[in-house]
């Protein structure tokens, strides 16, 4: 079954509830059908349960804007041609798809409604959102959103990303469901430079109840490394998580640093880094694309780590990075609490952006 067809699929059961719902079930009725329900799933359902709810609810802002988007869009259609293909374009650039994809998209449309010679706006609207999703679920063909951790020996991840993207948050949030799950975890400080960082990170291990390795500020972060790595491999650790500095606008001495880092750990460790992730922040839009694809021309990014998604109204970036810059979104933040950051599930996320943007067709 296609990813759209699992949309569709979630989109009829939400009908069918509202169905129910309209008949006037009473509350008490209702209650006893969820705690049945409920009863009757195991654990792995009630995880899969959990987590379409934390996607749908971390995507209320995207969803509410791409929603009102459509909205626009069809409010002033009145017949299909070229002005409303040119319309559908301006409304997923300003939604914040991406130039190439929305362009994509339109196209994809444009032959799509000729194919099937659809002029009612429901069955356009669905034509629409089905194209986003084919698209997106072509790009991804093959994509590895989990973290390549090794089972033998130790994992090296390496943070990267301009300060303030919530990198070091994202660390100290890693490593505590790591620990959780049973990991040991060891932190290197690698960002000597930003006043309060290595605290910041100290902060973050005592929180989670794991080692940081530091140096002093304004040390060698290639030193740090090399130490964490040294202390990673004498304590047995499985994963060493390393935080870096984020000086964008000093990008040529930032990537040197970067490559110097990535040598100390190849030394040490030759298939290592194991991932190397770029933090972005996504409240930031298309700047975060821009980041992106200059982080992506001077280091060897593996991932991306998606933060704040919960509070932006432009999670549909992440249609773009896939499309445009074909790199596999690892990790998301679909809220503030330590559990919040998820591994990205491609298919709860286009669930939970476009099922209730569907509409019922006649």
């Amino acid at each position: 079954m296609g990813l759209f067809d699992k949309i569709k699929q979630a989109f009829k059961k939400e009908l069918a509830i509202k169905e129910v719902k309209t008949e006037q079930l009473s509350s008490t009725e209702e209650v006893s059908v969820v705690k049945e329900d409920m009863s009757a799933e195991n654990r792995s359902l009630r995880e899969e349960k959990k987590t379409q709810e934390k996607y749908h609810k971390g995507l209320a802002k995207t969803r509410k804007t791409f929603g009102q988007k459509m909205n626009q869009l069809f409010a002033s259609f009145r017949r299909v041609d070229e002005d409303f293909f040119e319309e559908v374009e301006e409304t997923l650039i300003g939604a914040d798809v991406g130039f190439y994809t929305s362009v994509r998209i339109a196209e994809a449309l444009r032959q799509e409604v000729k194919l099937r010679n659809a002029k009612e706006k429901s069955v356009i609207q669905n034509i629409l959102i089905e194209k986003m999703v084919d698209l997106y679920e072509v790009e991804g063909i093959d994509e590895q959103n989990v973290l390549n951790f090794q089972k033998n020996s130790l994992t090296v991840v390496l943070f990267v990303g301009v300060n303030g993207v919530g990198k070091t948050t994202t660390i100290g949030k890693l490593a505590n469901q790591l620990n959780s799950e049973g990991k040991k975890v060891i932190l290197a400080a690698a960002d000597t430079f930003r006043a309060g960082a290595i605290q910041q990170l100290v902060v973050w291990g005592e929180r989670s109840g794991v080692e940081v390795v530091t140096g002093v500020e304004g040390a060698d972060p290639a030193s740090v490394v090399f130490d964490g790595i040294k202390r990673s491999v004498s304590e047995h650790a499985d994963v060493l998580l390393v935080d870096t500095a984020g000086r964008l606008q000093n990008k040529e001495n930032l990537m040197r640093e970067l490559a110097k880092i990535k040598r100390v750990i190849t030394r040490e460790i030759p298939d290592a880094p194991h991932e190397v992730l770029l933090v972005l922040d996504a409240t930031t839009g298309q700047n975060a694309m821009q980041q992106a694809k200059q982080f992506q021309e001077t280091t060897d990014v593996t991932g991306l780590v998606l933060t704040k998604l919960d509070g932006t109204a432009k999670g549909g970036i992440i249609l773009a990075i896939r499309n445009e810059l074909h790199l596999p979104v690892k990790l998301v933040g679909l809220g503030e609490g330590i559990e919040d950051l998820q591994v990205f599930q491609s298919e709860e996320f286009v669930i939970g952006l476009f099922k209730e943007l569907l509409q019922k067709e006649d």
